[in-house]
């Protein structure tokens, strides 16, 4: 099953969401602000996007800027600090089997439909 994680505020996650019914194919929404993963299950999708932790923080976010720009974190804490606050988790990712991407843009999607 595809399965999207979604922040219904966001306009790339939107579009991500409607690519996926435009498609015809079910998948699953994950609202990852009310249903936050896991330690385990943010770096199980980490190696699936095969990206470091850093490249999936949104850095431009205030709790990034205020509590962990310019520190030495390892990948550990940069995962811990992106379950801890899920805002700081890019948008949207989807998940398609053992493939997986970030929606930036859009488009990128059809790529693992």
């Amino acid at each position: 099953m595809i399965k999207i994680y979604h922040n219904n505020r966001c306009s790339k996650s939107r579009s991500g969401v409607a690519i996926l019914e435009n498609s015809g194919k079910e998948f699953e929404i994950v609202k990852y602000l009310d249903n936050v993963p896991s330690v385990e299950e943010l770096t199980e999708i980490i190696n699936l996007l095969n990206i470091s932790p850093i490249e999936l923080v949104r850095k431009n976010e205030k709790i990034w800027k205020e509590n962990f720009k310019g520190k030495e974190l390892s990948d550990n804490e940069i995962i811990t600090a992106m379950v801890e606050n899920p805002k700081l988790i890019e948008r949207p990712i989807v998940i398609n089997g053992n493939k997986a991407v970030v929606g930036r843009p859009p488009e990128v999607i059809n790529d693992i439909l």
